[in-house]
């Protein structure tokens, strides 16, 4: 285990560093100069010309470029233009609120989708397999900038149930992780039904069944853990898109995690602030990644071996 790990390790530092460069020559490529966002177009040459050189922008990019590594070297991811505070600061200030949201809409999808894909596989082509399948299809075509606002209009502004935007209470916290969990069940709902259906239709299954054991309880007992790899594998990765900052639903609800705090980086030009996140989201991705290899090798133990 210490051996897969240490090698998982060793690959995702040139994907990291990787990411680093991309994103810092992106951001120098995009339109519009933060020092404009700052102080306006009408601000006087010489003052752009004082900001520019406190920034440190007046110098070519390959020198910027080199700091910035530097900086990364020593765990310095700079500092932010707009509010003048360490970017890893602002970063690990919201970086709770992303947390509690993903948490709370990997808990709704999995009560949803658990119970519901077990339901399905246990009796398909009924009603019920029938019922799940299309309430699945519903939650992938519906993206979340449209289950959002509907739940706003509805739970919001028609029954006053829920406030519409704002981090508080967990009255807050309900209508953004309804929004992403539903979406998320409907994935997880889906891979755990094909996964049990095919497990269920091995030998070993059969051998219980054979033995006295009921279909169901040799379902849930012995395919359910072999099912769950494909289905950990994009838990992993939906979760970890989660953490990484869910941009539209955040916006939406003014939550104030990550992907806002990205969106409103990006909209001042902020190019530290940017690039900061970005590497976050990075660095979120790959140990979310490495949390999940090693999840394979506690539920299936021919993973370690091999």
């Amino acid at each position: 285990m210490m051996r897969m790990a240490l090698a998982r390790l060793r690959q995702a530092v040139p994907v990291v560093l990787g990411v680093a460069t991309i994103v810092f020559m992106l951001i120098h490529m995009v339109p519009g100069d933060p020092v404009d966002a700052m102080l306006g177009e009408s601000a006087v040459a010489a003052d752009k010309a004082e900001l520019r050189r406190e920034l440190r922008l007046d110098r070519p990019l390959p020198e910027q470029y080199a700091d910035y590594m530097l900086g990364l070297a020593h765990a310095d991811l700079g500092t932010s233009f707009r509010s003048r505070e360490p970017v890893a600061h602002e970063i690990l200030s919201r970086f709770p609120a992303t947390l509690l949201l993903a948490c709370a809409s990997l808990a709704i999808a999995l009560l949803i989708a658990v119970p519901l894909g077990i339901a399905a596989a246990l009796r398909p082509r009924s009603w019920i397999d029938l019922l799940c399948g299309t309430s699945a299809m519903l939650g992938l075509s519906m993206p979340n900038f449209v289950i959002g606002p509907l739940l706003v209009l509805l739970f919001s502004i028609q029954l006053g149930i829920f406030p519409v935007s704002g981090h508080g209470g967990w009255r807050h916290l309900v209508l953004p992780a309804v929004t992403l969990g539903s979406g998320m069940s409907a994935i997880l709902m889906r891979m755990l039904r094909s996964s049990l259906l095919e497990e269920a239709g091995q030998d070993y299954v059969r051998t219980a069944i054979a033995k006295g054991m009921s279909a169901t309880r040799a379902i849930v007992r012995h395919a359910l853990p072999n099912a769950l790899i494909p289905v950990v594998t994009v838990m992993g990765l939906q979760f970890g898109a989660l953490l990484a900052g869910s941009v539209i639903t955040e916006t939406l609800f003014s939550w104030p995690g990550i992907g806002r705090l990205m969106v409103q980086a990006i909209d001042a030009r902020d190019y530290p602030l940017v690039q900061g996140c970005v590497l976050f989201v990075a660095l979120l991705t790959v140990s979310i990644n490495l949390i999940v290899d090693m999840l394979y090798a506690v539920l299936d133990p021919r993973v370690r071996h091999d």
